[in-house]
C-alpha cells in the first residue's frame, strides 16, 4: 500500500511541473513552431482543412488535462496552486500586451475545468476529462480573444486546436484509469 501512495505522490509531482512547464511551452510555441509564422505575431498550424490557430492551442489543449490528472493525484488544493502558479507564469510570459488576456483565460479555464472535473472524476474519469477540458478550452478561447482583441473570428480554430489535444489524450486516460483500478489507486 505504500507503494501505491509513493507512486500516486510521485505521479503527482511528474502532472503539477508538466502543467506549470505548459505555460512557458505554450507561449515558447506561439513564436517559434508552426507551419506558418507571421511576422511580429504568431506562428499557425492547420487544425482543421482551411483552418488554422496559434499553434500554443496544442500546449494548451493538453495543459486541460493535465490539470485533471494532478487534481487526481495531489487532490484540489494543489491543483489550485498548480492554477495560482500557472496564472503568474501566464502573466510573465505573455507579451505586454496580452498579460491580462493571457493570465484571465487561463484562470477562468483552468477553474471551470476545476469545477467540472471535480465532482465527475471518481466515477466516470474519461467522461469528467472530455466534460471538463471542453468548458475549459471554450472558456479559453472566448476569454482570450475577446480580451486580447475584442475580436472572436479565431475561436473556430482555438477550439478545434485544443479539442484534438483533448481526444489524442483519451487514449492514456482510459488506460491510467484501468491500471488505477487494477492496482487499486484510488483518485486523492
Amino acid at each position: 500500500m505504500a507503494d501505491i501512495v509513493k507512486k500516486r505522490k510521485v505521479e503527482g509531482w511528474v502532472f503539477f511541473a508538466a502543467f506549470v512547464a505548459s505555460v512557458p511551452l505554450a507561449n515558447w510555441f506561439i513564436g517559434n513552431v508552426g507551419t506558418t509564422c507571421i511576422p511580429n505575431g504568431p506562428c499557425l498550424v492547420p487544425v482543421a482543412p482551411g483552418i488554422e490557430a496559434p499553434s500554443g492551442v496544442l500546449v494548451v489543449g493538453f495543459a486541460l488535462v493535465i490539470r485533471d490528472l494532478l487534481q487526481r493525484r495531489l487532490g484540489v488544493k494543489w491543483s489550485v496552486a498548480a492554477i495560482l502558479m500557472g496564472t503568474l507564469l501566464s502573466a510573465t510570459f505573455a507579451d505586454g500586451a496580452l498579460v491580462v488576456a493571457s493570465a484571465t483565460a487561463f484562470l477562468l479555464s483552468e477553474f471551470a475545468d476545476l469545477v467540472i472535473y471535480t465532482p465527475l472524476q471518481r466515477r466516470r474519469l474519461i467522461a469528467a476529462v472530455i466534460l471538463s477540458s471542453i468548458a475549459g478550452l471554450f472558456i479559453d478561447s472566448v476569454a482570450f480573444l475577446y480580451l486580447a482583441f475584442g475580436d472572436l473570428s479565431f475561436l473556430a480554430g482555438q477550439v478545434l486546436g485544443k479539442t484534438w489535444m483533448v481526444i489524442l489524450s483519451l487514449p492514456f486516460i482510459a488506460w491510467l484509469r484501468a491500471r488505477d483500478e487494477r492496482i487499486g489507486m484510488a483518485p486523492a
